[in-house]
């Protein structure tokens, strides 16, 4: 019998504070991601930090190193859906706030060394040779990674809990777009905050800590509407499989994920895509100061253009597809942008520093046309008791490009001269493939009526 009709969900205060609240999280984990990689002169200079080209690379590929070598986003994404939102939440905010932690130690453990000229060891990860306290510095991002990849799937599926039958589009694009902001203010503000305080990068690393801290502390207050809600569905005698992964879901039930060629075809899309942009954005303020003649400072502010879009634009995108539909020719527009902004970005006559700015602006229309689509359009494709184990395998191959990318361009930067020509083609191939599987999905859609091109909000809503 019902007892309630009317669940916490259905209050539009509610469920947006709600997103708040787990928009803050990710924004915070993304400051904490994003805030060294805008100072990679100083990190690289001799009288900084003394970074070597081989150790920026693997911090620049620390962050999916669990992630991928030890499965640890495949595990992160069963025990969401075996053990639900809160514990997960949970567990990531912690291991983000231990992860950055041990960064922030290592970097001014670093920073000490070399002001004091104090020679340090060295261990190896992976075939490479770091200085012990970066050693330490690519652990700490390790774990990082590991939290921040599973509080991503936990929000994703947060988010498609409270806002089923309602403006699911939006909301995670209005997720994304702050997450964006994080990215955003982390290469805008660290460059002046690191300056301003004598070059310590540990310092603006502490003040990601500090809001992962907050943000642990918000996602406990969640927990308990979280919790209410469930109770809510368990007394209306509710069975959508949001609420309560624990009851519902089973471990042969991954042959379901696996068996979807849509899965497949969205993964490495989002691989691809990812792939062509935040590796891109890690090497994007050396490639301003080399090519386009821009100072080290208005360098960290160039990458600023992308995200600051994204808040913008990700929202209208996601509205768009809740409204009108045409998901799979979101994410196709959106690669179709990316190839060829990079394109642009590599011919070798285009140095005018305003050029740069409007590719950069017209990249953050891409970045965030194709993701606005694509996370919304996964939640279609699969069961909601399965949505944390697809978005972690998804997360999953996803990292395994943030891992070698890295690899690919310090490759091509070391054997052509640091010639960003050859770095950025590599990128627009990135974007044609991804071009490809988009326009994959859509045909497939065709076929199995996802409706990925259909509205997301019902039409009595």
């Amino acid at each position: 019998m019902t007892i309630n009709t009317r669940l916490l969900r259905d209050s539009k205060k509610t469920r947006w504070g709600m997103l708040l609240i787990i928009s803050f999280v990710m924004f915070a984990a993304y400051i904490a991601s994003d805030n060294i990689f805008s100072v990679e002169k100083i990190l690289m200079d001799p009288s900084g930090y003394a970074v070597t080209q081989t150790e920026y690379d693997n911090l620049a590929g620390a962050y999916s190193i669990f992630n991928v070598y030890l499965l640890m986003l495949i595990f992160g994404g069963l025990i969401l859906d075996k053990m639900g939102i809160r514990f997960t939440g949970i567990m990531s905010c912690i291991l983000m706030v231990g992860g950055i932690g041990m960064l922030t130690w290592s970097l001014f453990d670093l920073r000490s060394l070399v002001d004091a000229g104090t020679q340090t060891g060295y261990m190896s990860i992976l075939g490479a040779k770091l200085r012990t306290p970066v050693f330490w510095a690519v652990i700490g991002i390790g774990i990082y990674g590991v939290g921040a990849e599973i509080a991503g799937i936990t929000a994703t599926k947060a988010i498609a809990k409270w806002f089923v039958g309602y403006e699911m589009a939006l909301a995670m694009g209005l997720q994304l777009a702050l997450a964006r902001l994080g990215t955003g203010i982390a290469y805008g503000a660290t460059p002046v905050i690191v300056n301003s305080v004598g070059g310590n990068v540990g310092i603006a690393v502490l003040i990601g800590l500090i809001l992962l801290c907050i943000g642990l502390v918000a996602f406990l207050f969640y927990s308990i509407y979280d919790k209410k809600l469930d109770r809510q569905i368990r007394e209306n005698g509710i069975r959508e499989n949001t609420a309560s992964p624990e009851d519902e879901f089973h471990f042969k039930d991954i042959i379901q994920v696996i068996k979807n060629p849509a899965f497949w075809m969205i993964a490495f899309l989002c691989l691809l895509f990812y792939a062509a942009v935040n590796p891109f954005l890690k090497y994007s303020t050396g490639m301003m100061t080399a090519k386009f003649g821009v100072s080290e400072t208005l360098a960290g502010l160039f990458p600023l253009i992308l995200p600051m879009g994204c808040i913008v634009l990700t929202p209208l995108f996601g509205r768009i597809y809740d409204k009108k539909g045409h998901g799979a020719d979101l994410m196709i527009f959106g690669a179709f942008l990316i190839t060829a902004v990079h394109l642009l970005f590599s011919a070798p006559f285009i140095t005018d520093k305003w050029i740069a700015l409007i590719l950069m602006a017209l990249l953050g229309v891409g970045y965030a046309m194709l993701p606005s689509a694509m996370w919304p359009s996964i939640a279609k494709i699969m069961p909601a008791k399965l949505l944390g184990t697809t978005m972690a395998l998804t997360f999953y191959i996803q990292n395994i490009g943030f891992i070698f990318v890295p690899k690919a361009i310090g490759a091509i930067k070391e054997s052509t001269g640091d010639n960003y020509t050859y770095v950025m083609l590599f990128f627009a191939l990135l974007g044609v493939v991804a071009i490809l599987l988009a326009s994959s999905v859509k045909l497939l859609d065709r076929k199995k009526h996802y409706g990925l091109q259909e509205p997301n909000i019902r039409e009595q809503e």
